[in-house]
């Protein structure tokens, strides 16, 4: 892939390589495993994540983030993954959910993400071998639309574990909404929402749908050319919400390392597995990019502001994260 193949625009953000950082970069991907590693190590792995599956050191990880091809013929670099019976996509996935259920730690969490027709091979795949506790369905507004059908606008997260033991860190994930019509106590105070000069805002709980992910496009500094990139807001919930600083996140289908730039800018040890050398490339030139910046869109002061709003309240172009000019308190409870 050639960075030379696209003509782009000057304000445009997208993260390329040239042939510098291609040489710069080559040295820092693994091409094996370590063989005297007794925990899982930290970087990108550049080959096929099922070979590898059967050497990853056992109860390793935490955090276990699973973004395989959806079932659909789509072309990744130099690779391309065919649509098959629902029967049989169900059943591959199944095998790589098995392969590594091994490496997970007593009290890990998984999370697989699907579309809407791949979601049900999920649900069937991963009962077989986890406890599956949720569907998280999130709203990505992106791509044209269908004269004959409805737009696919929204794609599925499902939440797993492997035991009844798991971590899952509610307040660090909870969305702060403008209040349209708060209401107050008999004494006039705020109830369960807080007053500031520019507007009243609530903390309320995460819920299984997420209406305030934008998908990466060309003006965001996390861009890629890479097809089918995850948001770094999108993957923050999910690793804050279900590990702790200092955790193992493992991602065998790494892409372009969203999951590992994330575990890097919130303390945690990460590894990520691809079949392409330009995306495990792509990724170690984020993580370069991530050392200078560490901020996640829509996240400050340790909360997720609902989307456009963080603009509004600070009266100047949103930038990412960034201390608030006077940060609100944490509120425990959420108001209907």
């Amino acid at each position: 892939m050639s960075d030379t193949l696209k003509t782009r625009a000057p304000r445009n953000r997208t993260v390329v390589l040239d042939g510098d950082d291609r040489k710069r970069l080559a040295g820092r991907l693994m091409r094996k495993l370590p063989s005297t590693e007794k925990s899982l190590p930290q970087g990108t792995l550049l080959g096929d994540c099922l070979v590898y599956a059967a050497s990853l050191p056992r109860a390793s990880v935490d955090l276990l983030i699973l973004d395989p091809p959806y079932n659909l013929s789509k072309r990744f670099d130099a690779n391309k993954f065919e649509k098959r019976p629902r029967e049989e996509y169900t059943t591959w996935l199944s095998n790589v959910i098995r392969a590594f259920v091994p490496t997970l730690k007593p009290h890990a969490t998984v999370y697989i993400c699907g579309d809407w027709y791949s979601s049900a091979s999920i649900y069937e795949a991963a009962a077989e071998h986890l406890i599956v506790r949720n569907r998280i369905t999130w709203e990505r507004e992106k791509g044209r639309g269908s004269l004959s059908n409805w737009k696919n606008s929204s794609e599925d997260i499902w939440f797993c574990t492997l035991s009844k033991d798991y971590v899952f860190n509610v307040d660090t994930v909870k969305l702060r909404r403008k209040v349209i019509a708060p209401y107050r106590h008999p004494n006039g105070e705020p109830k369960d929402w807080a007053a500031h000069e520019d507007g009243n805002y609530r903390d309320t709980h995460p819920s299984n749908f997420w209406g305030d992910i934008t998908i990466p496009f060309w003006s965001m500094p996390e861009n890629t050319d890479h097809p089918t990139q995850k948001s770094e807001k999108l993957i923050a919930k999910l690793m804050m919400a279900s590990s702790n600083a200092g955790d193992v996140v493992l991602d065998p289908f790494s892409g372009s390392g969203t999951t590992s730039v994330v575990a890097k800018k919130l303390g945690r040890r990460y590894l990520g597995i691809d079949i392409s050398e330009e995306y495990c490339l792509l990724t170690e030139r984020r993580l370069e990019i991530a050392e200078q910046s560490a901020g996640i869109q829509g996240l400050v002061d340790g909360v997720f502001w609902e989307r456009n709003t963080l603009a509004l309240m600070q009266k100047e172009p949103f930038l990412g994260q960034r201390t608030a000019r006077e940060p609100l308190p944490l509120l425990n409870q959420e108001t209907e």
